[in-house]
């Protein structure tokens, strides 16, 4: 019995498609990783924006983006900077980075700070790092 995997794996690429599909599987496979965050990301931004009804658009102005940025986001193909996700994060009144940022329902759970304040009410010095 002939399996489908060995049918696919006896057929060389002739094709500039099959070259990029290709390519493709190559940079899925190396960049496996970063790319389930970016997935995971990718679910919750938008399902936060069904629950606040909003557009690709609209939360490119509110994070001072282009939509096209949002786009990329929302296909969870976004190697995403702590800048962005921390612009996401306030944009959406959203918690990405998990016990990281430690928000409770929009506020931070040590301090009370809404999540738009938190990183600014920080204390600074050298035991913080910064």
């Amino acid at each position: 019995m002939v399996r489908t995997i060995d049918i696919l794996k006896s057929h060389k690429v002739t094709t500039a498609g099959n070259k990029k599909l290709l390519q493709e599987i190559a940079f899925i496979k190396q960049n496996s990783g970063w790319l389930r965050y970016s997935a995971a990301v990718a679910v919750k931004v938008h399902g936060r924006m069904q629950e606040l009804g909003i557009t690709q658009k609209q939360l490119a102005e509110k994070m001072g983006c282009t939509q096209q940025n949002i786009s990329v986001i929302l296909k969870g193909r976004a190697n995403l900077t702590l800048e962005s996700i921390y612009k996401l994060e306030c944009a959406l009144d959203l918690n990405l980075l998990g016990s990281l940022t430690r928000f409770v329902d929009g506020y931070h759970e040590d301090t009370g700070a809404p999540a738009k304040q938190c990183f600014l009410n920080e204390p600074e010095g050298p035991e913080y790092g910064f």
